[in-house]
Formats: C-alpha cells, structure tokens, sequence
C-alpha cells in the first residue's frame, strides 16, 4: 500500500505544478520524524497548501486523530491551508477541510465516499481558481 500511496502522492504534486505551484512530497512524513509534517507541501506566493494524502478502494476511511491534528499544527506554524487529499478508486482527487470532516466517538476522523462527492473541494478549488458552493 505505500508504494501506491507514494505515487498517488507525486501525482498530486504533478498536478499542483500544472497549476504553476511550486509542490514537493515531505521526505520524512509518516513518523520518520517526531515532528508534525504533510504529505505534500505546496504554494504559489499566494496560497499555501499541506495536504495529508489518503487512498483507498474501499468506499469509507479512517483516519486516526493524530495524523489530522499533526497537519492543523503545521498548517497554523508554517500558515498554509490544511486538506485532506483523498483519492478514492475511480474518483478525483478530492479535499476536505478538518473542520468539516466527521469525528467518531473515539475522537478519530471517518470520511466517506458519498460525504465526499457532495461536500469536499476539488483541485482547482483549493488552488484558488474556481469557487463551488457546497451545501
């Protein structure tokens, strides 16, 4: 699973940089280090984004509680917007905010396909170029 994580990983950073942002996977993420980074880390002069990535095949994800709040205390140091990237099987790359994901009672984080497809933001929305109402 992490060799396909870490492609779905320097996909998304393909992708940032056709949208003419600078993008880099963060080398020690996952627990090579004590301290709080993203996955992918990227900006234009403007935006700044630390996205924590996730894929799966399965049509629900959970994600323990740490891993959210590592990237909310990067994001707030380093004053980047925190996403959740996630790529489910035969979707787009979708984003959600921590703000608006769904805690379990154990304080760990679901995400759902469906809740997904009506609620998160997409690429280029994050990016700043097209701006969806959600509901």
């Amino acid at each position: 699973m992490a060799k396909k994580g870490s492609a779905e990983e320097r996909d998304l950073v393909h992708k940032l940089w056709d949208r003419n942002f600078a993008a880099m996977r963060a080398p020690a993420s996952g627990g090579a280090t004590k301290k709080p980074l993203p996955d992918v880390l990227a900006g234009n002069g403007k935006i700044y984004l630390a996205i924590e990535v996730k894929t799966t095949i399965k049509d629900k994800i959970y994600i323990d509680h740490p891993q959210i709040d590592a990237l909310v205390e990067f994001s707030e140091i380093f004053g980047a917007n925190p996403y959740l990237g996630i790529k489910f099987k035969y979707t787009k790359w979708l984003f959600l905010s921590p703000e608006i994901m769904e805690k379990t009672k154990n304080g760990n984080y679901k995400v759902e396909k469906n809740y997904c497809l009506e609620k998160a933001y997409e690429l280029d929305e994050i990016c700043g170029f097209d701006k969806q109402i959600k509901f």
